[in-house]
């Protein structure tokens, strides 16, 4: 997979990423991420900006790494996990920009894990991880065959799903305390009956101009923060 962009490349150099190869514009003249290449004993590989611009057509600011694609975690990864107790479901997200926004509101407000489907929803590409100014190298991301079945699994852990629809409870009256685990429906239909009806209650977000939704990544962003907010009042 290639990445690309400064601000991805300072993560993924200071992480635990496997380098593949790394690529510079003749006239990079970044020092703080040439320092970086030279520590991690890596060798990159210069090219013009037509080169450059051959290997991606995105903004690649000069710099493009090549890592192996995202491994992702499984289900049990969780329920062995007895720290857990913030946790992100993406109901079939399929705007990579968006989730890679949610991603890095995730890593900020240190969400322990995000759940996503494996089907019909985006996964982690590049533009994903450049939305996230890599912050995908400190999530840890999740994929089920089954979100209900995820669901149900995390319940008998001891969560308590909220769900986000337009026809819930006021998200700011609601308590957060405990092992929560938020769902986030997609950009166009928002939270699937199915899915709806597993949860154990239903947040809503007032809307109080003409525009009937929000983006699914600033919707996240707000109630994340939320339940940040109400933990940190009773600490």
């Amino acid at each position: 997979m290639l990445v690309y962009g400064k601000n991805v490349a300072r993560e993924i150099l200071n992480s635990n990423y496997q380098i593949k190869e790394i690529y510079l514009i003749d006239n990079f003249n970044n020092e703080e991420l040439l320092k970086k290449i030279k520590e991690n004993k890596l060798e990159p590989k210069y090219k013009t900006k037509n080169e450059m611009d051959k290997i991606t057509k995105e903004l690649h600011q000069g710099i493009i790494i090549e890592i192996e694609d995202y491994k992702y975690y499984d289900l049990n990864t969780i329920k062995n996990d007895e720290k857990a107790d913030f946790i992100i479901i993406l109901d079939h997200i399929e705007d990579p920009r968006n989730f890679g926004a949610i991603i890095r509101t995730c890593e900020c407000a240190n969400v322990d894990y995000i759940i996503i489907p494996n089907k019909r929803t985006t996964e982690v590409t590049p533009s994903a991880i450049k939305t996230s100014s890599g912050a995908l190298a400190n999530v840890k991301i999740v994929k089920v065959a089954n979100l209900r079945n995820a669901i149900e699994t995390l319940k008998k852990q001891n969560f308590w799903i909220i769900g986000t629809d337009a026809d819930g409870d006021n998200y700011s009256e609601l308590n957060y305390e405990g092992k929560t685990a938020l769902v986030i429906g997609s950009e166009g239909n928002g939270l699937k009956p199915i899915i709806k009806e597993s949860c154990d209650i239903i947040a809503r977000i007032p809307l109080l101009g003409k525009v009937n939704s929000l983006n699914a990544s600033v919707a996240a962003g707000i109630i994340i923060y939320k339940v940040i907010e109400t933990r940190s009042k009773n600490v």
